[in-house]
């Protein structure tokens, strides 16, 4: 039978009723049961923490006298729990200090035996309507934070909608996520989105960016380190996943991950356990894992430079961001908010945008999507003179490269209708950009690689693909 968590009849009531006298328990059964309450028995303390800790019950009726103790000690660990669970204490020895205790620690009414039943009835009513009323508040307090915490995530757009949706459905559960889409979109808000929609929302939400740490640091960062672990180790350290535990952790750009790491996040996925740098033994950590990437993980699969059974573990819910230009209904809600918050950042009057500038920018590709449009904003604020804000003033005054700039696939398209090997095409094409960014920085890859938009270890599997290692240094 289910608790008023479940659906059930507003009016029937999961109790707990403690009692060492079994006649008593079972006089307090049929009573409760012929008004349609489902009801459990204990004899002593220890029985009744178990049932507590297994089962979602409403109310506790509690003899204060027990063999291993005083139903009172029950009043705080029920009002602790959440949401509270009312306990009614019944005692055959009352006393004014005994109920004024009782009511001082909480109890929600003292009952002496015996009872009249109707008395009985009544407070066990009262006490359903009581915690019936408080659950229902913390479960509109709850909806209240799961609407408000999309609140970053602006649009009006088709797209957005489901996204949001969709971080609605996912966000109750604990299954990891795995957040997809280009740079820029807004991958980081969809994650904090989730978090304060979830039921961990009142514990830590961390954010690694594993593209930002160098490897060996990564691994102490995430996993902790016990002390000597290392040259400079002088202490332990508890890595992010035990400063997250009962909350969220976030990685961000996830697929830039070492194979060796990727080993090690899968084991904390798979058996809630994370191993120090140095350790002998792991620690358990119970933590809801996110993880977002601007990769094609699959071809990463495919390329052996992901590791399969991680992927899949990985994307148990995916939730793929749309780019800005593919929701472009969304840039007017979207500069609106900017023009607000930065606005408030660098206090100053909010400013308004020329409708031939909103055009422009309607029709802008926005290549660095939501982030880009946010930094224009800003440099608008900064460059423009005038309360009114116009396409110049976001750079914009140009027409955007890609209706100006010369088609880079002319020579390619001028060979057809020959037949042409895709795949031949694309190789030679990233070879040449590979070599031609090499001879730009002197060899030096990291360089090369940045210049390219490419990570240090997506740079170093090309640069070995086409047989260039010669050409750094």
């Amino acid at each position: 039978m289910q608790s008023i968590h479940g659906e059930k009849s507003l009016n029937m009531a999961r109790i707990l009723v403690l009692d060492d006298e079994e006649n008593m328990r079972r006089v307090l059964e049929v009573l409760l049961q012929k008004d349609g309450h489902v009801v459990d028995q204990a004899q002593d303390l220890a029985a009744a923490r178990r049932i507590l800790a297994a089962e979602a019950c409403d109310l506790v009726l509690a003899d204060q006298r027990l063999p291993d103790g005083e139903g009172l000690a029950l009043v705080p660990e029920c009002r602790a729990m959440e949401p509270p669970v009312p306990v009614i204490l019944l005692t055959a020895y009352a006393s004014i200090d005994l109920a004024v205790s009782a009511l001082r620690e909480g109890a929600f009414d003292f009952l002496t035996k015996p009872f009249n039943p109707g008395v009985l009835r009544g407070a066990v009513h009262r006490a359903f309507e009581h915690v019936s009323l408080l659950r229902e508040n913390l479960r509109l307090k709850n909806e209240l934070v799961r609407l408000n915490a999309t609140g970053d995530l602006v649009g009006r757009s088709p797209a957005m909608t489901r996204l949001r949706e969709l971080i609605g459905r996912v966000a109750p559960a604990s299954a990891t996520v795995l957040i997809t889409g280009e740079t820029g979109t807004g991958k980081e808000l969809v994650a904090r989105a989730i978090h304060q929609s979830s039921a961990r929302s009142s514990k830590p939400l961390l954010i690694v960016n594993c593209a930002a740490v160098a490897e060996q640091l990564l691994e102490s960062q995430l996993f902790g380190h016990e002390r000597g672990a290392f040259t400079g180790a002088d202490r332990a350290h508890r890595g992010f996943f035990e400063a997250a535990d009962e909350g969220t952790l976030f990685l961000d750009e996830a697929g830039e991950m070492s194979l060796g790491l990727q080993a090690k996040l899968l084991r904390v996925l798979m058996d809630g356990e994370v191993m120090r740098v140095g350790a002998s033994s792991p620690r358990h950590v119970d933590v809801r894992v996110l993880v977002a990437t601007h990769r094609d993980l699959q071809r990463m699969v495919a390329e052996g430079r992901f590791r399969e059974d991680l992927y899949y573990r990985l994307n148990v819910v995916p939730i793929p961001v749309p780019p800005l230009r593919q929701r472009r209904e969304d840039v007017a809600p979207l500069l609106e908010h900017f023009l607000v918050q930065v606005a408030l950042e660098m206090k100053v009057p909010r400013r308004r945008v020329s409708s031939a500038a909103l055009a422009r920018l309607t029709n802008y590709d926005f290549p660095g999507n939501v982030r880009e449009l946010r930094n224009l904003v800003e440099r608008a604020y900064i460059l423009g003179r005038n309360e009114l804000l116009e396409a110049e003033d976001f750079s914009l005054a140009a027409e955007p490269a890609s209706s100006v700039a010369e088609d880079p696939l002319g020579p390619v398209l001028s060979r057809l209708p020959e037949s042409i090997n895709l795949r031949e095409v694309l190789e030679d094409l990233e070879r040449a950009l590979l070599h031609r960014a090499l001879e730009q920085s002197g060899g030096v890859q990291a360089e090369a690689g940045r210049q390219l938009g490419l990570s240090r270890s997506d740079m170093v599997y090309r640069v070995r693909k086409y047989g260039l290692e010669s050409e750094t240094r």
